[in-house]
């Protein structure tokens, strides 16, 4: 991947290629696979997590002098990659995913980070969806689109009825969605995306349509401590709000989705694109279309990191200039 060897401090400041763990859930479908290039062993398969510290499942440094490694253990020797600001830290405090939703995804919901941090020992789960796809006709699930209490919900689930409270939102190609802890949800049948959210992997589980999995098992429901930390007040229909493409020679860029954890901006790369690691946080590029070479601008000798739509990379703290060169899309996220 590089001309010469390089230097130890030089090393630290080059995009990290990251290979994901692939998750085989019984809604996964082959997309990954077959679009993304995910040559992972799972089927289905349902998630690829392409840039995880989480103990469920950790990616793997596939350049560098640490490839084979965990980012994980690799953030353990280097917790200064993840910049000033996560001082005394050593994991990641995002995770990022693609998602292809063969079929529907159980009905859940996500806790908070004081519930989670006190009932499960992790962080709780604030999320953003970015579609890369959705067939004709798919939606999702986005809350209530009424008031409901918590006694009418054990009920619905009961009598088969819980589909009558959900609000079902269409999806399209090109949408973003933010779903806040508490908020019921559910990719529907036929949506690919990408996800970014905080470091957690803590799920209460309300209705899984009485599936059984590859052993004939239903999966487990959580539906006490959904309730708990359940919003049963009508939600408000999500709209795709107007986003403003900022142009420069080469690229352009716009802003998906900015809260308290983490930015989501995509870029659409013509020839070149520019923009600078400084030394409070990484930065991850995940690549959606096309091929680009990453590299370090202020190391003009190096070959760089050759990647291809599906490929996902970190640029570690204080890495400076990062130069993308090629064609294509992609999703640039920091914290």
């Amino acid at each position: 991947m590089t001309s010469r060897n390089l230097s130890c401090k030089e090393e630290r400041l080059q995009p990290i290629l990251l290979r994901p763990i692939g998750k085989d859930y019984l809604w996964g479908g082959n997309r990954l696979r077959e679009e993304y290039g995910k040559d992972l062993l799972q089927v289905p398969l349902a998630e690829t997590w392409e840039c995880s510290t989480h103990p469920d499942g950790p990616s793997v440094v596939v350049s560098g002098s640490y490839q084979g490694m965990g980012l994980d253990e690799v953030l353990q020797k280097h917790p200064e990659w993840l910049g000033s600001r996560y001082e005394g830290k050593d994991e990641l405090p995002i995770l990022i995913k693609f998602i292809d939703a063969a079929k529907d995804l159980s009905v859940q919901v996500h806790p908070d980070d004081e519930y989670a941090l006190e009932r499960e020992k992790q962080l709780g789960k604030t999320e953003m969806w970015y579609v890369l796809d959705a067939k004709p006709g798919a939606k999702l699930v986005y809350g209530f689109a009424h008031d409901v209490t918590s006694k009418q919900v054990r009920e619905s689930l009961q009598d088969g009825s819980l589909g009558d409270y959900l609000q079902q939102i269409p999806v399209k190609k090109n949408d973003v969605f933010f779903v806040k802890p508490g908020t019921v949800h559910a990719i529907g049948e036929g949506v690919l995306i990408a996800e970014i959210q905080e470091n957690s992997n803590v799920t209460y589980r309300v209705y899984d349509y009485d599936r059984v999995d590859k052993n004939g098992q239903k999966r487990p429901l959580h539906v006490d401590k959904a309730l708990e930390v359940m919003n049963l007040k009508r939600a408000d229909a999500p709209r795709q709000n107007l986003r403003l493409m900022r142009y420069q020679p080469g690229s352009a860029e716009e802003i998906l989705c900015r809260c308290q954890y983490f930015q989501v901006n995509r870029v659409l790369v013509s020839s070149e694109y520019r923009l600078r690691v400084e030394t409070t946080s990484f930065q991850v590029l995940l690549v959606l279309e096309g091929e680009m070479n990453v590299k370090n601008a202020a190391f003009p000798d190096n070959d760089g990191i050759f990647a291809r739509k599906g490929d996902c990379l970190l640029l570690p703290a204080d890495c400076g200039e990062v130069q993308v060169s090629g064609k294509g899309q992609l999703l640039r996220v920091f914290c």
